[in-house]
C-alpha cells in the first residue's frame, strides 16, 4: 500500500476527541446567564499522523490532553451569547496549541436546551483552518 501524498495526507489524518463535556454560561434567556448549563464538544483535528504512525514516538504527534485543557479553558472564560462565538473561540484556542494542527472542525451542543419540546440537544459545528 502506497503513502498518500503530502497534500492528501493532510486533508485526511485526523485526532478525534469525542464528548468532552463541560459546564458553562452560554445563551441569550435570563437564566442561561445566570446558571451553568451542560455543553458537550466533538473536536476533530487535521493533523498528519504519518511521523507518529512510523515512529510510534508521543512527540511525533499532538498533544490531546492539551488540546482538550485549551478548550475547556476557552468555554469556561466567559459568558458568550451564541454558541457560534463560543466555537469560534474554542476552535482558535485549539489552533493555538501545536502548530502541526492544519484545522479543526468542532462540534458544540447544549445538552439542556431551553426550548418547550423534547429535545435532546442543540449545537453548532464549525471547521476552521489555520491561514
Amino acid at each position: 500500500v502506497s503513502e498518500p501524498d503530502e497534500r492528501t495526507r493532510d486533508t485526511v489524518d485526523r485526532i478525534e476527541l469525542r464528548g468532552l463535556r463541560v459546564m458553562a454560561r452560554v445563551g441569550v434567556l435570563p437564566q442561561e446567564k445566570e446558571a451553568d448549563q451542560p455543553l458537550e464538544l466533538d473536536l476533530d483535528l487535521v493533523v498528519d499522523l504519518a511521523a507518529a504512525g512510523a515512529s510510534d514516538a508521543l512527540t511525533d504527534t499532538v498533544d490531546y490532553g492539551a488540546v482538550c485543557n485549551a478548550a475547556v479553558t476557552a468555554v469556561r472564560a466567559g459568558h458568550v451569547e451564541l454558541l457560534e462565538r463560543l466555537a469560534a473561540e474554542v476552535a482558535e484556542a485549539v489552533l493555538a496549541v501545536d502548530g502541526r494542527i492544519a484545522g479543526v472542525e468542532l462540534a458544540v451542543r447544549k445538552l439542556r436546551p431551553p426550548v418547550p419540546h423534547d429535545l435532546a440537544s442543540s449545537g453548532v459545528r464549525i471547521v476552521r483552518s489555520r491561514p
